[in-house]
């Protein structure tokens, strides 16, 4: 998600199952046939309460394989969307103990999920 030029980065609670205390863009797991942006949305709406109203989509990426660095074999399919939005009141779920809006420049000041740079690169 983006205002005014700066990227909102949430950190993970110790209450997650994982990736624990870790900085990450908002996100979650697509059930069934979901469609990833119906998903996104309602992750956007559950982890921060900024509704479908107050956000405009302003670019979806390709989807990405990653490696997962806690099981073995295993990789995250991930669906880029970057989402803008307007000065948010955001009410953080607990999913999330924190938030920040940085630059991307910034992103290395942060321990973050795996590759959380390249999924912002490839929405900008």
């Amino acid at each position: 998600m983006t205002q005014d030029g700066q990227y909102l980065i949430l950190k993970r609670s110790d209450r997650v199952r994982t990736m624990k205390e870790l900085w990450a863009g908002v996100s979650g797991i697509i059930e069934g046939g979901e469609d990833p942006l119906y998903r996104a949305k309602k992750e956007i709406l559950e982890e921060t309460s900024i509704t479908e109203n107050q956000i405009t989509l302003v670019r979806a990426a390709s989807q990405m394989r990653i490696d997962s660095p806690q099981y073995a074999n295993h990789e995250w399919l991930i669906f880029p969307f970057l989402f803008s939005v307007d000065k948010p009141k955001i009410r953080l779920n607990w999913e999330n103990s924190e938030y920040r809006w940085i630059s991307p420049s910034d992103m290395t000041k942060f321990q973050t999920v795996p590759s959380l740079e390249k999924v912002l690169a490839s929405l900008l």
